[in-house]
């Protein structure tokens, strides 16, 4: 089975899901979809889209120039939906299990806890 993707790689795989997008779009997608807890910065965006695009699960798309500045797009690919399916399933696994252990004991669920993801 594959590992487990990291969270940068969970939420930009999240933003193309939904389509193809430029870096920039990816940033703010991200940060709009996980409700600010999640704030790349264009380093950490780039070098997570290489990474991406290195184990199949994006794909350059295109590129253009904006205002003198070069826009590349990308897209997610089969492997990287499969993969972002597989992670969201693990996702609802564990809560399901956490929610089960916080039953078992009578803890009260507390609503935005501050959750990482």
């Amino acid at each position: 089975m594959a590992s487990v993707v990291t969270q940068t790689s969970f939420w930009i795989l999240t933003a193309l899901a939904s389509g193809r997008r430029h870096g920039y779009e990816i940033l703010q997608e991200t940060a709009d979809a996980s409700q600010g807890r999640v704030s790349l910065k264009v380093a950490t965006l780039y070098a997570a889209l290489d990474r991406l695009e290195a184990d199949g699960l994006i794909r350059p798309d295109g590129e253009e120039i904006v205002a003198g500045r070069a826009r590349r797009y990308f897209v997610i690919t089969d492997d990287g939906v499969t993969r972002l399916s597989a992670e969201v399933e693990l996702m609802e696994r564990s809560t399901r299990a956490a929610r089960a252990q916080l039953a078992i004991h009578k803890f009260a669920l507390v609503p935005d806890a501050g959750a990482a993801w």
